[in-house]
């Protein structure tokens, strides 16, 4: 190898080196230029009332999941299948179940609550990093008409626009670019992220959030073949979208309006990311909704009500309060009340299991 070559070589593995390390070198900068939280297990234990197991030296600086965490980080352990990972994780300390038998290990401590997720949850309120931050309540981009209400303490970010009549209740936070249209009213202290359209007339309610590039209040999906059968007549939508009090709504989720009256979104509903809710459904108080799955127009949620990633509920169906549908369903009548369904088209559970054993059975028996 001449001299020239020796050169490249060298360059070239330091280059490879810096890039292999680039993620942990940044992180290494942020915690240095951002002020790092550091917890010592007791002060974490003020906030979760668990009973520590065990003792640690390491300061906690945030938490990991327990392949991952470090001797400055906390874990969580849920569910007995992952107590054999304790063994080899490198975290200092760790939240678990208080009927799970396990030991903290040299250095190491456990705090044992009732229940790790929702311990969980309140610890990740202590590592919540803070909100972007305004320099002016209103940015001198934002567009907001003469007849508009804005609410004391509001912030409306670079870009927004906000139309005739709109009503905005106090504490309210529009992130840049957020598109609100005339004649809606938006409750008090909801967070609305950039790229969300919120169409004319429709109601949002206090204490909600909702995420980047939502949209509220779309036109239904509604054609029908022209009499001459040469096309599709649009059908219009004059109704509007009505969202209850302490609702979250996932990013890129669309709500459409109704076709006369209003699609209604109860209080406390939880809409997971990439969700489609077809014009003048209703959804009960507290119902989840997981990613990718979507209501046809004219369905009816009950209170409580849980649907699974991926699944499909058609069109004028009815679930009653508290049933629960399994990932990648297909609903295509109504539930009653309490039960549990899975599968396409979707049966209740025990049902379906039995039929999947009896598919596998044959299958094999036909080999």
């Amino acid at each position: 190898m001449n001299f020239m070559e020796e050169i490249f070589v060298k360059l070239f593995f330091k280059k490879l080196y810096n890039v292999a390390l680039f993620p942990y070198l940044y992180t290494s900068k942020l915690l240095k230029k951002n002020k790092m939280k550091e917890f010592s297990i007791e002060e974490i234990n003020e906030t979760l009332k668990g009973i520590i197991v065990g003792n640690t030296s390491f300061l906690i600086t945030s938490p990991e999941q327990l392949d991952l965490a470090n001797e400055h980080q906390i874990t969580f352990i849920g569910s007995k299948k992952y107590i054999k990972q304790w063994e080899t994780s490198k975290a200092s300390a760790a939240i678990v179940n208080e009927d799970f038998a396990i030991e903290p290990g040299e250095n190491r401590a456990l705090i044992k609550v009732k229940n790790a997720d929702i311990a969980m949850a309140q610890l990740l309120e202590i590592f919540v990093e803070d909100s972007p931050v305004f320099d002016e309540e209103v940015h001198p981009t934002a567009v907001i008409h003469s007849t508009a209400k804005i609410g004391k303490g509001c912030k409306i970010g670079a870009g927004c626009y906000v139309g005739k009549n709109v009503v905005i209740g106090e504490e309210c936070i529009l992130y840049p670019n957020v598109t609100v249209f005339d004649y809606t009213t938006i409750g008090s202290s909801t967070t609305i992220w950039s790229g969300t359209v919120i169409r004319e007339k429709c109601l949002v309610g206090s204490y909600c959030i909702i995420h980047s590039n939502v949209s509220i209040g779309a036109d239904g999906f509604g054609f029908r073949p022209s009499p001459d059968g040469r096309g599709l007549i649009k059908i219009p939508h004059i109704g509007n979208v009505v969202i209850g009090n302490g609702v979250e709504i996932g990013a890129n989720t669309c709500i459409d309006r109704g076709k006369f009256s209003s699609t209604v979104i109860g209080d406390g509903c939880k809409i997971d990311n990439l969700v489609q809710i077809g014009h003048n459904s209703k959804m009960g108080r507290c119902c989840i909704m997981a990613g990718s799955s979507g209501l046809a127009g004219t369905v009816t949620l009950g209170d409580g009500v849980m649907i699974g990633g991926g699944t499909c509920i058609g069109d004028h169906v009815t679930l009653g309060s508290g049933v629960m549908v399994g990932g990648h369903s297909g609903v295509m009548s109504d539930v009653e009340p309490g039960k549990k369904v899975m599968g396409y088209p979707a049966v209740e559970s025990r049902d379906a299991l039995k039929q999947w054993a009896m598919l596998r059975k044959m299958v094999k028996e036909n080999k």
